[in-house]
Formats: structure tokens, sequence, C-alpha cells
């Protein structure tokens, strides 16, 4: 394969959901799944798109190739296959902060994090327990 077919999306996914999973959190995709090639529960298919789990917890046989992203996961308590293209893949992104990338195939192309905002400050002195009832 040259090196002017080789897409960078492959291994931003890669890379992106070590990071992800290193810090602890979930890591995500959001996919265009209304192509073909895209074997996933078409129930789950929102506006042309899916949101899928691709932590180790929640896929069995998780792989990431040049060309495919792949696992098992269960659906409603039904273990089933997923299929998408790696180009099909549209971002990666930590459930719990919102930080990823979208990706791209455009080399030199910026990669910012998801906006959140910032915690809130920590209360200075003592912590302080208080009853609610």
């Amino acid at each position: 394969m040259s090196a002017e077919k080789l897409s960078l999306r492959p291994y931003l996914l890669r890379a992106v959901h070590e990071w992800i999973t290193g810090r602890g959190d979930t890591p995500q995709v959001v996919v265009q799944a209304d192509g073909e090639d895209v074997q996933a529960p078409r129930d789950r298919i929102k506006d042309g798109r899916l949101v899928l789990n691709i932590s180790y917890q929640a896929t069995r046989n998780l792989q990431i190739s040049k060309e495919v992203l792949s696992f098992e996961a269960r659906f409603g308590g039904v273990a089933r296959p997923v299929s998408v293209p790696v180009d099909a893949v549209l971002c990666i992104y930590s459930r719990e902060t919102g930080q990823g990338v979208v990706l791209t195939d455009q080399l030199g192309a910026s990669f910012e994090p998801a906006a959140r905002s910032a915690p809130p400050p920590r209360p200075r002195g003592a912590p302080r327990l208080r009853v609610v009832k």
C-alpha cells in the first residue's frame, strides 16, 4: 500500500482508544451507520449515526485494523457481531469527560477535545459534613 493511500484514521483510532482506556475512562465512537458495510444493530441507529461503547469490558475480540473496527457485544442481552469500516468512524471520545478527537484523513488537521466546562473550584478550609433530611 502506498503512503498516499495509507489512512491516518485507524492509527488515530487505536491511539486515542489506548489513551482513553489508560485513563480508566470508557471509549465510545460515533459511526456513520447508514452504509451497507456497517454491520451493527439497526434498531440503535438514530439520524444515520450510531454510538458504540468500545471498552474492553463491553466488547469481546475488539480489533481495530487498517480497514475495519470489529467486535462482539451484547445488545439487549443478545451477543451480536459488529463490524464497521474505519472510514465510517467519525469520532472517538471518553464517555466520562467528553474528551476525544474527530477523525480525519487530512494530515496536519488540528484535533481539539470536545468542549467541556472546567470543574468547579474546590472549597477552601476543612471539610464539613452536613445532615440532609
